[in-house]
C-alpha cells in the first residue's frame, strides 16, 4: 500500500465515485454533494468518471434525465440497475463496484454506508478505497430488514475494508470510534453562495408571495420529523402556509398517511418533487425553513436554506446544531410542544426572524467552502491529509 500511496503524491489523479443515484440530479444530497466534488476535481485536471444507476429518478419518470457521456468534463457511466425497491442500490454498487475493479482507477470513492458492502470488489485488486458515511442508514425508518442488513454490512466492510473513512459529524466520529475503535476522518459538505430569486414563479405557481409561508424542503420520509411539524403547525392560528417540498424515497405509506392526517386544511401545500428555479423561489422568499429531523448526516438542504439568507428552525441533533451554531432557532428533537411554540414565537416577532436572516448567509458561506472540502479530499486520496 505505502508503493502504491507514492504513486499518488503527485500529478492527476483517476477517480471513480459510486453510491450516489445519478448526476445530475437532486435526487438526494449525496447527488449534491457527488457533482460538486466531481465538477472541482475536474477543474483540478483530475480525471473523474462516476457510475451513475440506469433506473428512473426516484421522483418519478417525468423527471428522467437524457443520458450524456460527458458532463462538465466529468465521465458519465451508466451502470445495471433493478428498479425496485431495495434492490437498486445493491445492483447498481455491484456492477459499479466491479466495473471500477478492473477500470484504470487510483482511487474509488463510495458514498453511503449501503453501496459500500460491495467495497471488496476494488479492494481486491489493489485500488485505494475511500468512503464516506453521509448518515448512519440502518437507522432511518424507511428500511426492512433486508435493506437494514445490508447496509449494516456496508458499514462494518467500510470499517475492516477502507483505506479511509470520511464522516460529515462529531457524532459520526463519535460513533466509529466507540463501536467498532476505528479512526475517521471529519470532512463536511459545503455550500454554494446562490442567485436571490423573486416571487414570480412561484406566485404563478402555487399562489406564494414573500415571507408568506414556512418552508420544508427534503426527501419525505419519516426521520426529518415531518409528522412533528405538520402536527405542531396545524394547532397555530396563523394565515402564513406550509409548504412541504420533496418527494418520496421508497415511504409512499408514510406520505399518503401524512397527507391523510393533513385532511382537509388547505394552509398545507404538497409541492412534490422541486429543482431549477422553482425550487430557489421557495429557497429565497421562505419566511422560515424548518428542518425538524430525528436524524440526518449532513443536511444539506439546511446549508442551502441559510446560504439564500433564511432565518432557520431545527431539531437540536449534532448534525445540526453543530452546522448552524448560534444563527438558527433550535427545538427539542421530536418535541411537538417545543417546535409549536418556537413556531409561534418566530411568528410573532418577524423582527427576531429578519435579524437572523441577515446573518444566516455570510456565516455559513464562509464556514462550508467547496474549494477547501475539495482540497482536503484531494489530500485525503493522496495521503496526505493532516486532521
Amino acid at each position: 500500500m505505502k508503493d502504491n500511496l507514492k504513486k499518488l503524491k503527485n500529478g492527476p489523479l483517476r477517480i471513480a465515485m459510486l453510491g450516489h443515484k445519478e448526476i445530475p440530479s437532486r435526487q438526494g444530497g449525496i447527488e449534491v454533494v457527488v457533482e460538486e466534488l466531481a465538477t472541482r476535481m475536474v477543474q483540478l485536471v483530475h480525471q473523474v468518471t462516476v457510475f451513475n444507476r440506469s433506473s428512473h429518478n426516484v421522483a418519478g419518470k417525468e423527471y428522467d434525465r437524457d443520458r450524456v457521456r460527458n458532463y462538465k468534463g466529468i465521465r458519465m457511466k451508466y451502470v445495471p440497475t433493478l428498479d425496485k425497491r431495495g434492490l437498486a442500490a445493491v445492483t447498481s454498487s455491484f456492477f459499479g463496484a466491479l466495473s471500477s475493479a478492473f477500470g484504470r482507477y487510483d482511487v474509488v470513492h463510495f458514498h453511503a454506508e449501503g453501496p459500500a458492502s460491495m467495497l471488496w470488489i476494488p479492494k481486491a485488486l489493489g485500488k485505494r478505497c475511500i468512503v464516506t458515511i453521509h448518515g448512519l442508514d440502518h437507522q432511518r425508518a424507511k428500511w426492512g430488514k433486508f435493506a437494514s442488513a445490508y447496509i449494516m454490512m456496508g458499514e462494518k466492510m467500510a470499517v475492516k475494508h477502507a483505506d479511509e473513512i470520511i464522516v460529515l459529524s462529531q457524532d459520526m466520529k463519535d460513533y466509529f470510534a466507540k463501536e467498532y475503535g476505528r479512526k475517521t476522518v471529519f470532512i463536511p459538505n459545503g455550500v454554494n453562495r446562490p442567485m436571490i430569486q423573486d416571487s414570480h414563479l412561484i406566485k404563478k405557481k402555487y399562489g406564494l408571495d414573500k415571507d408568506s409561508y414556512i418552508l420544508f424542503l427534503g426527501r419525505l420520509v419519516p426521520e426529518k420529523g415531518l409528522s412533528y411539524l405538520v402536527d405542531a403547525f396545524m394547532q397555530l392560528k396563523t394565515d402564513k402556509k406550509l409548504v412541504i417540498a420533496g418527494g418520496n424515497s421508497d415511504a409512499q405509506d408514510f406520505v399518503m398517511d401524512l397527507k391523510k392526517h393533513v385532511g382537509s386544511d388547505e394552509r398545507i401545500m404538497f409541492t412534490g418533487f422541486v429543482q431549477g428555479n422553482i425550487l430557489q423561489s421557495l429557497y429565497s422568499n421562505a419566511y422560515i425553513y424548518c428542518l425538524p429531523s430525528d436524524l440526518e448526516g449532513m443536511p444539506l438542504s439546511l446549508l442551502e436554506a441559510m446560504s439564500y439568507g433564511n432565518c432557520c428552525l431545527i431539531s437540536d441533533i449534532d448534525e445540526c446544531a453543530s452546522v448552524v451554531e448560534d444563527k438558527a432557532v433550535l427545538f427539542r428533537k421530536s418535541d411537538v410542544q417545543d417546535l409549536k411554540d418556537k413556531l409561534a414565537d418566530l411568528l410573532d416577532h418577524p423582527a427576531k426572524v429578519q435579524a437572523y436572516k441577515r446573518e444566516a448567509s455570510d456565516f455559513i458561506c464562509s464556514k462550508y467552502d467547496w474549494d477547501k472540502i475539495v482540497e482536503e479530499t484531494i489530500d485525503l486520496y493522496r495521503g496526505t491529509y493532516r486532521d
